[in-house]
């Protein structure tokens, strides 16, 4: 009530203070876009799981969730327990599976009690799990990772036989799937794709020799969703493509997603220098003739990484800028010499669509040696969400409220 009464006393909007230096757009219809294309290349019995850890590669983890589902997705996944819970509390009822290793009897009654599915990785992991669930007389649906080839959670693929059938003795863990993970699906020699494929067909072959049947396979990413349709089985894992980005640029022509995220940021202040001034700190970039140049509200405590400095580009009313001198924490500066007419309050589009233009995680990807998956995930909290569809602005997540 606080926040509606000084609303009406000092005559401001919500909206305006939000976008008061910087912030982070969120196109949720081109999220529905992107399930929507990555279903069509499913077949019927194929499920989609979105994968919105990390929250939701930095767009949101609550909303993306929710539009996913509403979209076609029919179960979520996420890294940490904290996450899960965090769907939970916002009224979530899908199977969120947990990827990252529990480990702890107090992390296993939390599971349990948020109605959330475990990974199984190694016997003694799993013993824990069932030993606590027994304590709590709860029967817990539970996932059996299998190393293929990514060295990282997972039992040796082949160990799998073994494990699967520890499991399946042990009480209250009601097997859900055995799933795997792939290291280069994304890399344009599918060599070694294929080779985890053919152990993760073999350590399956193994179990139905025994009679066991899991009920559920998935091992397909992002890479594997778009080009592998025979790694598909029950479910896949699709993270980036939802974001609307490409595991690698050689998919792009398979199917047209929709970038979701856009970064924007305020003009502070305009201001001329002369030639031979020093912008910014450790004067990194000296001007070689009189400049125009307009502070930015936006840095690398933000997610705008300083490596980036005299590097990065934007855009300003559709037209490429360049920004000069150290990237700072709060703030960055851009030549703006060449524009005729910019102000104080103008918006700087850092990552998204400006006119006819535009600039992706990629682009920063590229030019810092590294993957857009980390460049989604690096924008920070203080930047507010704000959430639309077809540009019907919605607002705010709860998170962002002063």
């Amino acid at each position: 009530m606080a926040g509606v009464v000084a609303k009406n006393r000092y005559n401001y909007h919500l909206s305006e203070i939000i976008r008061q230096r910087a912030w982070v757009e969120i196109d949720l219809s081109a999220l529905s876009h992107n399930v929507g294309q990555i279903k069509q290349l499913l077949s019927p019995k194929t499920a989609l799981m979105a994968v919105v850890k990390a929250d939701a590669y930095g767009h949101g983890a609550i909303a993306v969730a929710q539009t996913a589902l509403k979209a076609g997705a029919t179960a979520l996944a996420v890294a940490t327990l904290g996450e899960g819970i965090e769907l939970r509390e916002a009224g979530i009822t899908a199977p969120i599976l947990i990827l990252g290793a529990i480990n702890t009897p107090e992390e296993i009654t939390a599971v349990a009690h948020w109605n959330l599915e475990p990974t199984l990785c190694y016997p003694e992991q799993a013993i824990m799990v069932s030993e606590t669930l027994s304590q709590l007389e709860t029967p817990l649906p539970v996932h059996l990772k299998l190393d293929t080839g990514m060295s990282r959670l997972g039992i040796p693929w082949h160990q799998g036989t073994e494990f699967v059938t520890r499991v399946r003795q042990l009480p209250y863990l009601n097997l859900c799937s055995v799933y795997s993970h792939l290291a280069t699906a994304d890399d344009p020699d599918p060599s070694q794709m294929y080779l985890q494929h053919k152990r993760f067909k073999t350590a399956i072959a193994n179990l139905k020799a025994q009679g066991i049947a899991p009920p559920r396979l998935h091992f397909a990413n992002s890479a594997a969703t778009l080009i592998a349709p025979q790694l598909h089985y029950d479910l896949v894992r699709v993270g980036l493509g939802l974001y609307g980005l490409y595991p690698a640029p050689h998919l792009r022509s398979i199917v047209p997603l929709k970038p979701v995220l856009q970064v924007k940021a305020k003009i502070t202040q305009i201001k001329s220098i002369p030639a031979n001034t020093g912008v910014s700190y450790g004067y990194q970039f000296v001007s070689d003739r009189p400049m125009k140049i307009a502070v930015v509200g936006i840095g690398y405590a933000d997610g705008v990484p300083r490596n980036l400095s005299n590097r990065l580009q934007v855009l300003i009313q559709g037209q490429w800028v360049r920004q000069i001198g150290a990237i700072t924490m709060d703030q960055l500066m851009l030549d703006v010499s060449h524009l005729r007419q910019v102000k104080v309050g103008d918006v700087v589009t850092l990552m998204g669509k400006d006119g006819d233009q535009e600039i992706t995680a990629d682009h920063w990807a590229r030019m810092l040696g590294t993957i857009s998956w980390e460049i989604l995930c690096g924008f920070k909290h203080r930047l507010p969400r704000i959430k639309y569809h077809d540009k019907v602005d919605q607002g705010v997540m709860s998170e962002t409220l002063p």
